[in-house]
């Protein structure tokens, strides 16, 4: 290990920074998680509204971890500066699956709250009569065990690996790294393709879209690289790291948020195109729920805020290499992702299966819940960032980034 490398490998003021925020995290979290579950018994709350909102923290949450594990897997591949810096907190994020894959464990539990097409009334559907091979219950409990094992094991054997490169310097582990994203990234696109239909989409069971899987699995990388940009931000303010990194970084990943941002707008027009064209009852469903009855004020703020905003901002080079600037657009595209995921989830359950009559309707749970998730996260996350180096000391572009942008 040189001098320069030996540097980065420890950060006591740093570690100690995370581990305050994550005590604070937890605090929150418990805080409004305690107060979600309590309006299963107070006023405006319910059972069946709880679930709702669960779900809603439940997915925001468990999508930043699993779009953690998709980018690390994608940095393994294809290599490059940018990808360096921001391992740890990839790594942090990623862990914090061992613990979502188990919270969606109410959800199965109460399923008949959620998911309409398993009640009496919906088993004997027609519809759902003919795709009872796919829509049971057991299966939807076997499909989510193999989601939660393909998360949880690629998590293990990659964040293992990585411990093991720092230690030994071996090439030999660094191209295993590699070898094992190799079918990990389209085995993710292709198991959270599903997952998305298995726990969304099927809440509305008439309703199908191609796209859907990508859309939500862009969704996931946007709020898991803003999670980590603003980290970086925040690891740029102490010793060594404001050191290592560099204008040219914070550019890198800007224009990843950017090109993120252009990608989740490009997937949900290229649904809305397809929907519109072929005007039929069964595709249009989805978007009379969203486009009326008050909904369509939250399809405007996500086309402004979702798209139009970070879009304008992120194309300055000046706000993408300025860190207050990234930071801030970073934790605002977090925010507003949750009012997508709000939009995708909530909808649903304002007008039954065959009358189309939406109004909008928000519950304070659908607040509380993304808080509570959230803090419960972070607190994970802050938690998993201290203790190991701060950048991957047996990563083979190491030198690499160390020198990006000082030429």
């Amino acid at each position: 290990m040189t001098t320069t490398e030996q540097s980065y490998a420890t950060a006591p003021q740093l570690n100690d920074t995370f581990k305050r925020y994550s005590s604070i995290a937890a605090f929150i979290g418990l805080v409004f998680l305690a107060l979600t579950i309590g309006g299963i018994f107070l006023p405006g709350g319910g059972l069946t509204q709880f679930l709702r909102s669960y779900l809603v923290g439940f997915w925001l949450w468990m999508g930043a971890g699993a779009g953690c594990l998709l980018i690390l897997m994608t940095q393994y591949l294809t290599g490059g500066a940018w990808g360096v810096v921001i391992r740890r907190p990839l790594e942090a994020g990623a862990k914090t699956l061992y613990l979502m894959v188990l919270l969606f464990l109410p959800m199965l539990l109460f399923h008949e709250k959620l998911y309409w097409w398993t009640t009496p009334e919906g088993l004997a559907d027609k519809v759902i009569h003919a795709k009872r091979l796919y829509l049971n219950v057991p299966f939807l409990w076997v499909r989510w065990v193999i989601y939660a094992v393909f998360l949880a094991g690629f998590t293990k054997m990659l964040t293992g690996l990585s411990v093991r490169e720092d230690e030994t310097k071996s090439q030999e582990i660094s191209s295993r790294l590699e070898k094992i994203s190799a079918p990990g990234v389209p085995a993710f696109f292709l198991l959270m393709t599903f997952c998305a239909v298995d726990y969304l989409m099927t809440l509305e069971p008439y309703w199908y879209s191609t796209v859907y899987g990508f859309m939500i699995v862009i969704g996931q990388c946007l709020t898991a690289m803003s999670i980590v940009v603003a980290t970086l931000v925040l690891m740029a303010q102490f010793e060594p790291m404001n050191h290592a990194l560099t204008k040219r970084h914070l550019h890198d990943l800007g224009k990843l948020l950017l090109a993120l941002v252009m990608l989740w707008a490009y997937l949900n027009f290229a649904q809305l195109l397809i929907t519109w064209s072929g005007n039929l009852p069964s595709e249009v469903i989805w978007y009379i729920k969203r486009w009326n009855g008050g909904w369509g004020w939250v399809a405007l703020i996500l086309l402004i805020g979702h798209f139009v905003l970070p879009f304008l901002l992120l194309l300055s080079q000046d706000l993408k290499k300025n860190p207050k600037t990234i930071g801030a657009i970073a934790i605002y595209l977090v925010i507003v992702h949750a009012v997508d995921v709000f939009s995708l989830i909530e909808p649903n359950f304002t007008t039954t299966q065959k009358e189309l009559h939406p109004q909008f309707s928000m519950s304070w749970l659908d607040i509380t819940a993304p808080l509570g998730f959230g803090g419960l996260w972070l607190a994970m996350y802050f938690r998993n960032l201290p203790g190991l180096p701060l950048l991957p000391l047996g990563a083979p572009d190491l030198k690499k980034a160390l020198s990006h942008g000082r030429h």
